[in-house]
């Protein structure tokens, strides 16, 4: 049986925990082909990014349309993309190939703290990318950066989701609460008409590098998935996608292997 298909769009993490090849060891894990366009490369570890490298812009344009053109993916999830230059071609392709799905990570800031996209890239992220996004799904901070304002309590990550979708044209946001403090941890769904508000108590540990590009890609799988099976992605399909996925991050940091001296990644290993 054919498989269904994710292509994720990211940089990659030497370290193994983040970017690139978190992506792909989780669409394995929930049975989905995993395909991939590197937008740059990083010297990384638990402890820190010593080092990017982008990959010029073109040359991504070549892998997505390669890629894609060969093997189309059911649904397509971005990460890091670095620079101005690569956002512009990711918009662009997602404009060609018309991906049925999109799923937006606007990373930032890595979770040790090294900026992952120059400042001058960030509105073209809002501009064109947040305006074909089925789902943008932004921490806290990336919401404020995206948005000009102050993102630093649940009612804000609610207000934030809406204008996400209401002013910035995403057909649906979730607002991760992941940075902001607090013993329960708070994510907000908005699709436009209904609005979801998802607590959970909080997991201390610092096993945490990667959990926000494994919560995109198994929101993309789950979606792929759907898609495959040649079912419209519907509201309902996309709310069941990222309670899926919620809970498989959350799994994956409570089993987190402990690799590293820094802040170590998850557990991304297939489940029965």
């Amino acid at each position: 049986m054919t498989p269904p298909v994710a292509l994720t769009i990211a940089g990659s993490d030497s370290s193994g925990g983040a970017g690139i090849q978190a992506d792909l060891k989780t669409f394995h894990a929930l049975g989905v082909f995993g395909t991939s366009a590197i937008t740059a490369l990083t010297a990384q570890s638990t402890r820190g990014v010593a080092g990017i490298h982008p990959v010029d812009a073109e040359f991504v344009r070549l892998q997505i349309d390669t890629t894609v053109e060969d093997i189309p993916p059911d649904a397509v999830k971005t990460g890091m993309l670095a620079d101005a230059a690569i956002v512009e071609v990711v918009a662009d392709a997602a404009a060609r190939h018309r991906f049925p799905i999109l799923i937006v990570d606007p990373v930032m800031v890595a979770t040790t703290g090294a900026r992952l996209l120059e400042p001058d890239a960030i509105a073209i992220v809002r501009e064109r990318l947040l305006a074909i996004a089925t789902l943008v799904t932004p921490n806290a901070p990336e919401a404020a950066v995206l948005l000009g304002r102050d993102v630093v309590s649940a009612s804000d990550q609610e207000a934030a989701a809406r204008a996400l979708v209401d002013d910035l044209g995403a057909r649906a946001a979730l607002v991760k609460g992941g940075d902001l403090e607090g013993d329960v941890l708070t994510d907000v769904l908005y699709d436009g008409e209904r609005l979801e508000v998802f607590r959970d108590a909080r997991i201390r540990t610092t096993s945490t590098h990667g959990s926000g590009c494994a919560l995109a890609s198994a929101i993309a799988a789950h979606l792929a998935l759907g898609e495959a099976r040649s079912a419209e992605s519907s509201g309902d399909a996309l709310f069941a996608a990222v309670v899926a996925a919620r809970s498989w991050v959350r799994h994956g940091i409570e089993s987190a292997p402990l690799l590293g001296h820094g802040r170590g990644p998850l557990d991304l290993f297939p489940r029965d």
